[in-house]
């Protein structure tokens, strides 16, 4: 309805009545207004009425909702089914042409309008969440796996004969296969027990630097969140030593711009080092389905040369979710959510570590970690710890790990000691949980509650097998005195284990 339709609707209905209908329309009309004038993340959030009537009004602007629109390509957005087409709000045509992601479509300048927007949003997210001085962002259709390589294959066209990215290890297969997806040939540098922490080893860096050559380095891949007791590398002395050699630094910030801590590192290493890109999952962080990542940078024309390496046009729903999501919290819902996020960090650490001094067990001390949380698991026996773990997801607990020693992965010629551990030899199991964005007192409360009654399980289960061996001694050991007593030779009984000698 504009304002010449509303004026004829005068005549049918009470002029005051819809003046008033006028006016409530022209305020939701003038929050759209603003966005698109600003491309800025609003303060509050909209309603989904709102939201509803820029996605309608953008959708109406792609070539197949054009009333009498006669399409004779062999991609005209049909889409057969009404459900699909509801879903996606009759979008159909995608974001990006063949040769750039962030390219306008002359058959959809609304998916485009909103793609554009999608983005200028984002950008203005990173820098709120900490990242003040990010000069260019996409969202990009795949994970965040996937985004490394694409980011990789673009500094691959910067420097063709390097073939090598330094990795800090990161348990995480995804991180390492993204380097051999993208043709390159990773480097594990181990990481350096400190404390309880496992941190960046500096020194190992450097040396691989200047043992591989500096022109052979295509990059070091750092990462920020990660599974405790690993901890954020240490990302300005990374971000130092790559700026002193002249190599490319890319950063996993995969669920790191829910941690102010987080954001904190990637903008001081930028300003005292180098940092290319920085890339981010749009569902760890944003609380939107799987399927997208953010790729950011200091330098606007390097992210848009990796944005035209995407090949051909690309989905619009991971922008699409991200729009509805960002516009429906406002910056003010999303500032709350982060900081109900360390809310309940500090409240599961307590709570885990009352459940953990329960069960003679200790909460691991990683004051770097702003999101994960170990716990140690040494009254327990390994393979009782892997039994936990799986205890836990039968009693629907989802997210914890369970690590115990002495794991080896073969991942792509490379040989992993301790896998999962992120680490050859930590001195001990342990299990981890994640206070991460959207968790709540209650989520604490049930884990910590089951968690609980498992530990008690483990620990009947270890006094039982206990009881059972040494019963089984003291029947061996009776035998035995009988059969002496009697002056029979003494066998050994078959319930005694062989390698015991009974006293």
């Amino acid at each position: 309805m504009n304002a010449e339709n509303f004026k004829l609707a005068e005549k049918i209905v009470s002029p005051s009545y819809i003046q008033q209908a006028s006016q409530a329309h022209k305020a939701r009309e003038n929050k759209i207004k603003h966005l698109l004038e600003q491309k800025k993340w609003p303060e509050e959030g909209w309603d989904d009425a709102t939201i509803e009537l820029l996605l309608n009004d953008l959708s109406l602007m792609d070539s197949n909702n054009f009333l009498g629109n006669c399409g004779v390509g062999e991609r005209e957005a049909r889409i057969a089914s009404s459900l699909v087409a509801k879903r996606h709000y009759r979008f159909g045509h995608g974001i990006g042409r063949s040769g750039d992601i962030a390219a306008i479509q002359p058959k959809a300048a609304g998916s485009s309008l909103l793609n554009k927007v999608t983005n200028a949003l984002m950008l203005d997210v990173l820098r709120i969440a900490g990242v003040q001085s990010a000069a260019a962002c996409f969202v990009v259709p795949m994970a965040t796996g996937m985004a490394l390589v694409l980011s990789m294959l673009t500094l691959r066209q910067k420097r063709p004969h390097s073939k090598y990215v330094i990795w800090p290890r990161i348990d995480q297969k995804s991180c390492f296969k993204s380097i051999v997806t993208a043709g390159l040939q990773p480097v594990v540098i181990e990481n350096k027990l400190e404390g309880d922490e496992l941190r960046t080893d500096l020194e190992a860096v450097e040396a691989k630097i200047r043992e591989l050559g500096l022109e052979n380095v295509l990059c070091v891949m750092t990462t920020t969140s990660c599974f405790a007791p690993r901890v954020p590398d240490k990302l300005e002395e990374v971000a130092d030593l790559c700026k002193r050699h002249n190599i490319p630094h890319l950063v996993n910030n995969a669920y790191g711009v829910q941690s102010s801590k987080c954001m904190h590192l990637i903008q001081q290493a930028a300003r005292l080092g180098r940092i290319d890109v920085f890339v981010q999952s749009t569902d760890k962080n944003f609380l939107v389905p799987v399927g997208g990542a953010v790729i950011a940078g200091f330098d606007q024309k390097l992210i848009e040369e990796i944005s035209k390496m995407y090949p051909g046009r690309a989905s619009a729903t991971p922008s699409m979710d991200v729009f509805i999501t960002l516009v429906s919290l406002g910056a003010t819902g999303y500032k709350k959510l982060l900081k109900e996020r360390k809310t309940m960090y500090t409240y599961l650490h307590e709570q885990l570590t009352q459940c953990a001094g329960k069960h003679g067990e200790t909460v691991l001390k990683t004051p770097h970690n702003p999101i994960s949380i170990a716990m140690s698991l040494n009254t327990i026996q390994p393979e009782e710890a892997t039994r936990l773990g799986s205890m836990l997801f039968t009693r629907f607990v989802s997210g914890t790990r369970v690590i115990a020693q002495g794991e080896i992965k073969e991942l792509h010629g490379h040989t992993f000691h301790g896998f999962g551990a992120h680490s050859e030899c930590y001195p001990g199991n342990y299990l981890t949980a994640a206070a991460a964005i959207g968790m709540t007192k209650d989520d604490v409360d049930l884990f910590i509650k089951r968690l609980d009654k498992v530990l008690e399980t483990c620990t009947k289960r270890k006094s039982k097998d206990e009881n059972a061996q040494n019963n089984s001694l003291d029947v061996g050991t009776k035998n035995e005195e009988q059969a002496l007593l009697s002056g029979k030779d003494v066998q050994p009984s078959s319930n005694v284990d062989q390698d015991i000698q009974p006293t």
